[in-house]
C-alpha cells in the first residue's frame, strides 16, 4: 500500500515524500504550513494516490524536474484534475501536455514559502532542480544523486554538462549542509558529495 511521510518540518514548511512506480520513482509535496498552499515535484506514476495525496495537501502545481518517462507518467491525470503542470522549455517535448514553462533562476511563491529554481542540463537538456530558500531543501531530480550525477548515457545525455552544472549551479553556490533529494532513492547532503568531484570526472560518470 502507497503512504508518505513527512521528512522535513519546520515553523514554515513541510515535505512529503512517497514512492512510485516500477522505478522507485520519489515524488515530494512541498506545503506551506500556514497557508496550506502546497506543490508536488515529479508527477511520476500511481495517479490515483497522487491525486489524493494531492487533495489531501492542497498541491496547486506540478513540477518536473525533467521529461524522463518515468517521471511524467501521471501528469495527464494531474491536468485532468485541474493541477497546473511545469517543466522547462528543453523538455517540454517529452510530456503529453503541460501548462507552464519553468525558466531558470526564478522564484516560485507556494503560499509564504520561496522556491528558487537552478536550470542544471546534462540528464537532459532541461533538467532542474529547486531549491526551498530559507530551508536546508535542494530538490534535484535525476541531476545529483548519493555518489554521483545522474545517468548520461540517454539520447542528449551530457557527462561534461552535467558534471559543470553540479558544480557550478549546486557546490558553489550552497552550503555543506544542504540536503540533496533525488529523484530516486536516498537522500544525501552537499557536503558528502562535493569532494568526490574530481573522482566522477576521472571515472567518466
Amino acid at each position: 500500500m502507497l503512504t508518505s511521510e513527512i521528512i522535513y518540518e519546520d515553523a514554515r514548511a513541510e515535505l512529503h515524500q512517497t514512492v512510485v512506480g516500477p522505478f522507485e520513482n520519489n515524488v515530494y509535496v512541498l506545503r506551506c504550513r500556514r497557508t496550506g498552499d502546497a506543490v508536488l515535484v515529479d508527477a511520476a506514476d500511481e495517479h490515483d494516490f497522487l491525486l489524493e495525496l494531492s487533495r489531501g495537501l492542497g498541491v496547486r502545481r506540478v513540477l518536473e524536474t525533467h521529461g524522463h518517462h518515468d517521471h511524467i507518467q501521471a501528469v495527464p491525470a494531474m491536468r485532468d484534475a485541474g493541477i497546473e503542470v511545469s517543466v522547462t522549455a528543453a523538455d517540454a517535448a517529452m510530456l503529453p501536455s503541460y501548462d507552464l514553462v519553468l525558466e531558470d533562476d526564478v522564484i516560485i511563491e507556494v503560499g509564504d514559502l520561496r522556491v528558487r529554481t537552478i536550470l542544471t542540463p546534462g540528464h537532459t537538456p532541461g533538467s532542474i532542480c529547486f531549491a526551498v530558500e530559507g530551508t536546508p531543501l535542494l530538490l534535484t531530480g535525476d541531476t545529483l544523486f548519493p555518489g554521483g550525477p545522474g545517468n548520461t548515457s540517454f539520447e542528449h545525455s551530457s557527462f561534461e554538462t552535467i558534471i559543470t552544472s553540479i558544480d557550478d549551479r549546486l557546490f558553489r553556490p550552497y552550503g555543506a549542509d544542504t540536503l540533496v533529494l533525488p529523484g530516486h532513492g536516498v537522500s544525501t547532503t552537499l557536503g558528502a558529495e562535493r569532494p568526490h568531484l574530481d573522482k566522477w570526472v576521472e571515472r567518466g560518470w
